[in-house]
Order: structure tokens, then C-alpha cells, then sequence
């Protein structure tokens, strides 16, 4: 599948480049200025990212916005991250005692319905008008507003001390970092997002993208 002239399409981000490096190598083979996306993932993350091309298709981004995305993710327990995932600065938390199964399932289901969540101190979230990451980079002390977002489905689909992988289903604006965050000091042991898929955003599939290895060969 080739990049189109115009319209909407997924591409399959792989961990490393940012989103804007998309955008960047779309934009040079493409031709154009006019290029967008749904909804930003890291660089340590990988999967499904939504992009427009062309005045039009740009403007329907902020609907795929909206839509529902579904993840499979990696928690590490046992240990704290200052950014929530693997970048930031860790520090070991002692655990009394193993969660089972049993309980890691329990404690993760009550993370599905409208939930209160707070964004990562290092996030795009704007302070005053500067992003919160920029801000608490410079050894500001940051403090972010608790929201209101929707986890429509999580399951697990695999626990094995420290480790768990899940899969969640959410609506807009939820950070898997800060789920991963929340569900360890749960728990009491504490969290952090070791990796991230996005899987789907909408009707947009990860089996329907164009990896990103070839629009960067121009294909």
C-alpha cells in the first residue's frame, strides 16, 4: 500500500521516532504542508497512528479523535518511574507481599468505567500555557488537575510477578502511563508502563496500516 495523495490512512508507528517524524517523512513524500494526525504516541511506544492529508482530511482528524482506541500493554511492578514508563527515573518500592492473580484481575476491573485520572507530570498537558513536560524538565514543580475519562474495557491477558500484560479499550484523552501509575499504587507495590501497542483507533487496524519503514523507502 502506497501513501495516497489525500485522504485519511494508518500508519504502524514502530518505538523510536515521534509522531512529528511521521508526519515529517509523509509531508517529503507527499509533497505537501497540509498533513495531521489523531492522537500522539510516544516514542517508546509503537502501533496505530491516524493520519490526514490534504486540507479536507485534516479537518475530519479532530472525529477520529474522538473514537475509541485499544492498546495491549506491559506493567512492571515493584518499581516507580518519575515519567511513568521506562524514561524516567526509577525507584524500587518493597512489597510486602505478591499480589496473586486473583487480585491484580480484581484491582485492574475496577479501573473500567468513567474514571478520575490524573496526566503524567510529563505530558503535553499545558501549565499556563506551556506543556507540562518542558516545564517539569526545567525542575518545576508541576501540578496537573484530575479528569474525568472513560475505560470502556481492561482485561489481563497475562500475570507473571512483576509483570502483567493488559488490554484496554478507551475513549478519548486516557494516558496508558498513568494507568499503569494507578493500577501499581493500587495495588501497593507501584507501576510503570514498560511497553504500549495501539492496536486500533476506531476502524483503523494495526493489520490495515503501512509500516513505517515504508514510506520511509518512498513505496
Amino acid at each position: 500500500m502506497t501513501v495516497p495523495k489525500e485522504g485519511i490512512f494508518a500508519v504502524y508507528k514502530p518505538k523510536g521516532p515521534t509522531s512529528n517524524d511521521v508526519l515529517k517523512s509523509i509531508r517529503k513524500i507527499a509533497r505537501t504542508k497540509k498533513v495531521g494526525h489523531a492522537g500522539t504516541l510516544d516514542p517508546l511506544a509503537e502501533g496505530v497512528l491516524v493520519v490526514g492529508i490534504g486540507r479536507e482530511a485534516t479537518k475530519k482528524l479532530k472525529d477520529v479523535v474522538k473514537k475509541e482506541k485499544e492498546y495491549i500493554a506491559r506493567i512492571r511492578f515493584g518499581i516507580t518511574s518519575a515519567t511513568d514508563d521506562e524514561e524516567g527515573e526509577k525507584k524500587t518500592v518493597l512489597v510486602s507481599a505478591v499480589p496473586s492473580e486473583t487480585t491484580v484481575a480484581q484491582v485492574i476491573q475496577n479501573f473500567k468505567g468513567s474514571i478520575r485520572q490524573k496526566p503524567p507530570v510529563y505530558s503535553a498537558v499545558k501549565v499556563g500555557g506551556k506543556e507540562a513536560y518542558k516545564r517539569a524538565r526545567k525542575g518545576e514543580t508541576v501540578e496537573l488537575k484530575e479528569r474525568i475519562v472513560e475505560v470502556k474495557d481492561i482485561e489481563v491477558l497475562q500475570y507473571r510477578w512483576p509483570y502483567a500484560d493488559i488490554r484496554v479499550v478507551t475513549g478519548p484523552g486516557v494516558y496508558i502511563r498513568a494507568l499503569a501509575r494507578d493500577v501499581g499504587e493500587k495495588l501497593g507495590t507501584g507501576g510503570y508502563l514498560v511497553s504500549l501497542q495501539r492496536t486500533r483507533i476506531g476502524v483503523y487496524t494495526k493489520d490495515h496500516s503501512i509500516a513505517f519503514s515504508e514510506l520511509k523507502q518512498g513505496k
